[in-house]
Formats: C-alpha cells, sequence, structure tokens
C-alpha cells in the first residue's frame, strides 16, 4: 500500500496538493478534514452517510471513479449547486485507482 496525491481546490479556491493513506479505507470528505480544507462542521455533517450534501465536489479530471450509488444520487438530486461532474466526497473511497484526482469543493449550501 502507498500513499496517493489528490487535489482538491477548497471554496476560496486556494489548490491543495495532498497525500492520501491507501490503507486507511478513508474518503474524500475525511481527507479534506484531515487537512482542515474546509471550516470545522461545514463538511461531512451527515459522518458519510451520503445524507447532507456538504461534502459534494466537483471532478475536474478524467480519473475513473466507482458509479453513484442509489443513495448518493438521491442526494445530488436535492442538492444546491449540482453540477454534471458532482459527486459526494463520502462516497469516493481512496484507493489507489483514483491517484491524481483533482476535485474542487462545491459552495457551502
Amino acid at each position: 500500500m502507498k500513499d496517493i496525491t489528490i487535489k482538491i481546490i477548497d471554496r476560496e479556491g486556494v489548490a491543495h496538493e495532498v497525500q492520501a493513506p491507501t490503507d486507511m479505507n478513508m474518503n474524500i470528505m475525511e481527507l479534506v478534514r484531515a487537512y482542515e480544507l474546509a471550516p470545522e462542521g461545514t463538511i461531512g455533517i451527515c459522518g458519510g452517510m451520503a445524507m447532507c450534501a456538504s461534502c459534494q465536489c466537483y471532478v475536474l479530471n478524467d480519473v475513473e471513479l466507482p458509479e453513484k450509488n442509489p443513495d448518493e444520487e438521491a442526494m445530488l438530486w436535492e442538492a444546491f449547486n449540482v453540477k454534471e461532474n458532482s459527486r459526494l466526497g463520502c462516497q469516493i473511497h481512496i484507493t489507489e485507482s483514483i491517484d491524481g484526482l483533482e476535485v474542487e469543493l462545491a459552495p457551502e449550501a
């Protein structure tokens, strides 16, 4: 197992290139919280259950991600600021296959 590199653009437009461990069963939302790239209490409000969309992000590059599950689809249907490339960060698990992923955090709803 190795760390991978993920680029995250925060809500102020600042790009952060961070190292993400592939052996801790983390997701993008947890990575954003670990690096404190969003103010406390503004991301992952539901704890990563795909029930709040506070971790919505826009996928900026062509990294193959798993398909959206029905819970993620339903939450994005109800969320604000949704775009074609929107995903919930809590549903993108950190694996070696997403090395190089670039995402931008959606505006706070």
